[in-house]
């Protein structure tokens, strides 16, 4: 089997940082663990003839000439092709300093705050000495349906965050800053469509009937299986055939009944399938096991 250069997920156990959490005159000693991680798959480019890894140089525009590490500068571009450079000591002014404390500065009812807002989340684990504290926070935010409102530096950067319960432990998840979120003012008003009765009724009878409970475990990255899939086989000189996609075949609004209520046909044609195959199943374990029975009865 190919040892492929991509990590299988489990839990770093090493934190991002080690800090409190404060509000009022309250710290709360906690470590910060990423909470999910990105299954990416990265590629070299290389030369064909011989697979020699590809290098960038940096070069001038102006003259196409190669720049030393030590002779390049950063620039704001403030108009087309002019520059303010700005030196270290600009950004040592504005620098700000890794607290390592997550500062909750309000506490606000978590359906007030749009989901688009929420990007990015860590897991908190309660440091010695803390433990009490964090339960407290834990069941009252728990119980209040209320969100703490932090600012937290991560990576020299001030993020803006949520303190959240989440099953038995706390979450911190970092936002969007208001200014970051765009607006859809330029995008159709889908929901200004008119629906008749009968479409409204069939698409809700078609969404109960394809309703179940979450399991996220059943959702998987597809292409990303099959990709790697054909990188292990290629690493082993094996070549895989493509498989075609199949286009789906657009919905016809005119007859936006008919395919809802054959959705709905096929929907439930699926599930009597499924229920009839594990009856079945059923059937054919209870016989066997009533056989052995007999068997060791006579024996």
């Amino acid at each position: 089997m190919l040892k492929l250069l991509w990590k299988k997920g489990f839990l770093s156990m090493r934190p991002t940082w080690k800090g409190s959490i404060s509000f009022g005159l309250v710290y709360i000693p906690v470590a910060v663990y990423p909470a999910t991680r990105e299954e990416k798959i990265s590629f070299r480019q290389l030369r064909s003839s011989d697979l020699s890894p590809i290098r960038y140089k940096k070069v001038a525009e102006a003259d196409s000439k190669e720049v030393a590490a030590d002779q390049i500068v950063k620039g704001f571009e403030y108009e087309r092709g002019r520059y303010v450079v700005l030196k270290d000591e600009d950004f040592e002014k504005v620098r700000i300093e890794s607290t390592h404390s997550i500062d909750i500065t309000d506490f606000v009812d978590l359906d007030q705050v749009d989901p688009k807002f929420f990007y990015k989340p860590y897991f908190l684990e309660p440091q010695k000495g803390g433990e009490k504290a964090y339960a407290v926070l834990h069941k009252a935010l728990g119980g209040t349906g209320k969100i703490g409102i932090a600012k937290v530096v991560i990576s020299n950067r001030e993020h803006l965050a949520a303190v959240k319960p989440d099953g038995f432990f706390l979450i911190l998840e970092l936002m969007h800053f208001a200014s970051e979120i765009l607006s859809t003012e330029v995008l159709k008003n889908g929901s200004a469509t008119a629906v008749s009765d009968k479409e409204l009724k069939m698409a809700q009878a078609l969404i109960d009937s394809m309703a179940v409970s979450w399991e996220p475990e059943k959702y998987r990255d597809e292409y990303r299986t099959a990709l790697m899939e054909i990188i292990e086989q290629k690493a082993q000189n094996r070549e895989i055939a493509a498989k075609a996609p199949t286009p789906p075949a657009p919905t016809n609004v005119v007859d936006l009944v008919k395919v809802l209520q054959d959705s709905l046909n096929r929907t439930q044609s699926l599930k009597q399938k499924r229920g009839s195959a594990s009856s079945s199943g059923r059937r054919a374990t209870n016989a066997l096991v009533k056989q052995r029975r007999r068997t060791s009865a006579l024996g």
